[in-house]
């Protein structure tokens, strides 16, 4: 099972008023988790929506164990915990820089025929990445 890492430099634009990252810039944090192991698995996903499909978000589950703030860097650890031909689902954990988990996340994804918004199968539609997400789903 692959873990990907992203690295993030908290910006002051993405914390509030009391100085700490608000909590919807946690979720913008993850979609670059995914792309990032996407990109660490060997494909493109801009190059998936040039083929006219794109991969909606069906769920989102956070939970926030310790807060972020301006100046620090963040690490976005991302893998694949389930995996079936229509619907991924990703796990997450923010670390802050002293190495300490500061969230925790999954997202439930699926890849959609942009037109129609129609789920389809990535095993009959693209099984170069069918393969590869599932050698490096999570194993139970």
């Amino acid at each position: 099972m692959l873990i990907s890492k992203k690295e993030i430099e908290v910006r002051y634009a993405e914390t509030d008023q009391m100085g700490v990252v608000y909590h919807a810039n946690y979720i913008v944090w993850l979609e670059l988790g995914r792309t990032q192991i996407v990109k660490d698995l060997g494909f493109n996903y801009s190059e998936l929506e040039e083929l006219g499909y794109v991969s909606p978000v069906l769920e989102v589950h956070v939970s926030y164990k310790k807060s972020l703030k301006y100046g620090e860097t963040a690490t976005v650890h991302t893998w694949i915990e389930e995996y079936s031909p229509t619907r991924t689902t990703y796990g997450y954990e923010i670390y802050n820089e002293k190495g300490e988990l500061a969230v925790t996340a999954t997202t439930l994804n699926i890849v959609v025929k942009k037109e129609t918004f129609r789920p389809i199968s990535m095993k009959r539609y693209f099984p170069e990445w069918h393969e590869v997400y599932e050698k490096n789903k999570k194993q139970k």
